[in-house]
C-alpha cells in the first residue's frame, strides 16, 4: 500500500478512537476527504481492490478443490479458472 493510503488509515483510526477529540476527528475526516481527492490515492487504491478480489476469488477457488460436498464438475472449473491465473 501507499503512503497516502496508510495516512487514510491511521485518520480512519483516529475518526474511531473514543480517545481522540472531536476537533482531532473533524481535522482527520478533512485529512481523507483530501487524501482521497488525490489521483494518485484514487489509482492505488483501486489497483489494490482489483488484487484484493482476485486474492479472495483464488482463494475460495481452492478451498473448493478441498471439499467434500462439491461436485466433480465445479471442482474441475475451479481448477481450469486457477491454471489460467498461474495460482496453482
Amino acid at each position: 500500500m501507499s503512503l497516502p493510503t496508510r495516512q487514510i488509515g491511521g485518520h480512519k483510526a483516529a475518526i474511531n478512537n473514543p480517545k481522540v477529540s472531536d476537533e482531532a476527528k473533524e481535522h482527520s475526516r478533512q485529512a481523507i476527504d483530501e487524501l482521497e481527492s488525490q489521483p494518485e490515492t484514487q489509482e492505488t487504491r483501486a489497483g489494490y481492490e482489483e488484487d484484493k478480489d482476485e486474492v479472495r476469488q483464488n482463494a475460495g477457488y481452492k478451498a473448493t478443490l478441498k471439499n467434500p460436498n462439491v461436485s466433480e464438475e465445479a471442482k474441475e472449473h475451479a481448477k481450469e479458472v486457477l491454471e489460467e491465473r498461474g495460482a496453482i
